[in-house]
């Protein structure tokens, strides 16, 4: 099991570190105070912390002096200043001498754990190492990429020819292929690997939100903007920048992005000064750019600067011979990380893998393994097993006739959830709502789109594509 994070607050006022407490005190974080600058020097000596919560201006300002001793470390956690000042000058200031993020004093408690946590995830996805394990010989405790399928030798080919350059890197590949496996591969055989990796999900957050969390915003851009917020491409300043799902990325933000891209300035929310960044970019989609450009969904020109090297990661059902591969693999990871004895699997319950659609890839057959693991109790994983594990995570019929309600269907799955044997259950819940509103969608529109897709508060574009992966016709 993973040791907590491990938090170091240096603050002249004991009541800082109480308040942190209390705002953490959800989490697993494991936090460390300090009031003075000779304790925090002794403290970054002698232990390895994965986050730094530090008061810029006390002792004359000695915050300045610690957050530059600390980026001359490799690997040096995420520093995250804190300053009775809200004004954008002392941000700008933290972020240029190397800050990962900046939150003003008092700080809010949500402002504070958005901060820690983007930093825990920051410094996990910088640290854990990517292993590119062909014949999964390596150790099974690491995040591999495991196959050695012709369609995987030619990824870890282009990985070895792109991750030394400083070019823009496009992944392209379906849903569950590993494109952040990818991403953090890149990253970590990169010239920046001693730098923060900075990730955002462009499909996760509301379009009203997302230019705030790439850009920033200054005070009083907007309501509820009660101090400077420092976004993403300001952490990323030399470093390296992963925009996860580019495909779902606002058209107006497009414009925006395209221009941090060509001129390397951008200015955030509210603000009229240029800031100058130094970023590489590696982006994801899963979608097809080249047919949301044609019906003008995506910036022909921002796409060739995105492209400028591609990787593109193949589908499980075109990786023949990986599966078994990857199968084994999971089974060892697993049983170390639940603590289970060694179990085996049945020729006849790989073939029954093989053979399977798995839409979800990877990330599916990943799941499917785990799920088999906990039912098997040690014994061997046969073929009935798996049959009844593909059946669970399929799409349901659309003529099913189950009268379950919405509140009874997510009391199931919680429940599932919390004696072992379903996990990620939200996502299952999402995709069973979502097949359904767009079947009935479809149904009473008659098919037509742009009815169904005004229902649904969709684009067109985006109510074909849900129809398309969820195997719903849209023909009527």
């Amino acid at each position: 099991m993973a040791t907590p994070p491990l938090l170091l607050v240096i603050d002249p006022d004991p009541r800082t570190a109480v308040a942190i407490a209390e705002a953490l005190k959800d989490s697993d974080i494991r936090i460390k105070a300090v009031s003075t600058g000779d304790d925090a020097d002794e403290e970054l000596r002698g232990g390895r912390f994965d986050i730094v919560l530090c008061d810029l201006e006390f002792e004359e300002g000695r915050g300045f002096g610690l957050l530059k001793e600390i980026q001359k470390t490799s690997p040096h956690p995420p520093f995250i200043a804190l300053n009775e000042s809200s004004d954008s000058r002392s941000a700008i200031e933290a972020v240029k001498a190397g800050a990962f993020d900046f939150v003003p004093k008092p700080f809010s408690r949500s402002d504070l754990i958005r901060a820690v946590e983007e930093a825990v995830s920051c410094s996990r996805l910088a640290n854990e190492p990517v292993a590119i394990d062909p014949r999964n010989e390596l150790n099974e405790a690491s995040d591999s990429l495991v196959g050695n399928s012709r369609a995987m030798l030619d990824v870890y080919k282009g990985l070895g020819r792109i991750s030394a350059t400083p070019v823009t890197v496009l992944i392209r590949g379906e849903t569950g292929t590993g494109k952040e496996l990818v991403a953090r591969a890149i990253f970590q055989y990169g010239h920046r690997s001693h730098k923060p990796f900075i990730t955002i999900n462009c499909a996760a957050i509301p379009e009203n939100l997302l230019e705030s969390e790439l850009f920033g915003h200054e005070k009083g851009a907007f309501t509820g903007a009660v101090a400077t917020r420092i976004g993403k491409f300001e952490q990323a300043n030399g470093a390296t920048l992963f925009l996860d799902e580019i495909g779902d990325l606002d058209h107006a933000l497009q414009a925006k992005l395209l221009r941090v891209l060509q001129e390397k300035r951008f200015q955030r929310v509210g603000g009229s000064e240029e800031i100058s960044v130094d970023v590489r970019i590696i982006a994801a989609t899963h979608r097809s750019l080249e047919k949301m450009i044609s019906e003008g969904n995506f910036r022909e020109d921002l796409f060739y600067r995105l492209n400028v090297a591609t990787i593109k990661l193949p589908p499980l059902r075109d990786r023949t011979g990986d599966i078994q591969l990857l199968t084994g693999f999971f089974l060892k990871r697993f049983s170390a990380e639940l603590g289970l004895p060694p179990t085996a699997i049945t020729r006849n319950a790989v073939s029954r893998l093989e053979s399977s659609r798995l839409p979800g890839n990877v990330r599916q057959l990943q799941n499917i393994v785990r799920k088999a693991l906990l039912r098997s109790r040690g014994y061997a994983i046969d073929r009935e097993m798996i049959d009844d594990l593909l059946q669970e995570t399929e799409p349901p019929d659309s003529d099913s006739k189950d009268s379950t309600s919405v509140e009874e269907y997510c009391q199931q799955l919680v429940a599932e959830a919390a004696n072992g044997s379903l996990e990620g259950v939200h996502q299952l819940a999402v995709e069973r709502i979502e097949r359904g509103l767009i079947e009935s969608a479809l149904n009473r529109s008659g098919g037509n789109i742009s009815r169904a897709s005004k229902w649904l508060g969709l684009s067109r574009l985006t109510l074909r594509e849900k129809a398309k992966r969820h195997g719903i016709s849209t023909a009527r």
